[in-house]
């Protein structure tokens, strides 16, 4: 974990996002708490990951998210040799969705 990162400021932020209960709280927020090129820039390194963990080729991560080389190659070292953090949001969300109930057909 990057030390430089763990201030109380941080923690306190932190103890703040996770009494979030909603996409919709989220959305107020965020869109309170960061500029929109900020929260586009997160929600692209996200999508970006995923489609790193795809096994996408650089050419089609940009083209898809229009991230730069540049971000696509950061973000990637974060996957690589990064605090897990990635992949650990992506297993709980494997879990939740593997959890969800099937569908009725007849619905």
């Amino acid at each position: 974990m990057n030390r430089k990162i763990r201030t109380e400021a941080v923690d306190h932020l932190f103890q703040a996002v996770l009494t979030l209960e909603t996409p919709e709280e989220c959305y107020r927020f965020f869109e309170d708490v960061c500029t929109v090129n900020e929260l586009l820039s997160l929600s692209q390194r996200y999508e970006v990951a995923k489609m790193l963990r795809s096994k996408k080729t650089y050419l089609e991560i940009a083209e898809s998210t229009g991230a730069s080389t540049a971000t696509i190659s950061r973000v990637n070292r974060s996957l690589n040799y990064g605090s897990d953090g990635y992949d650990m949001v992506f297993a709980r969300l494997a879990q939740q969705e593997a959890e969800k109930p099937a569908a009725d057909p007849e619905e």
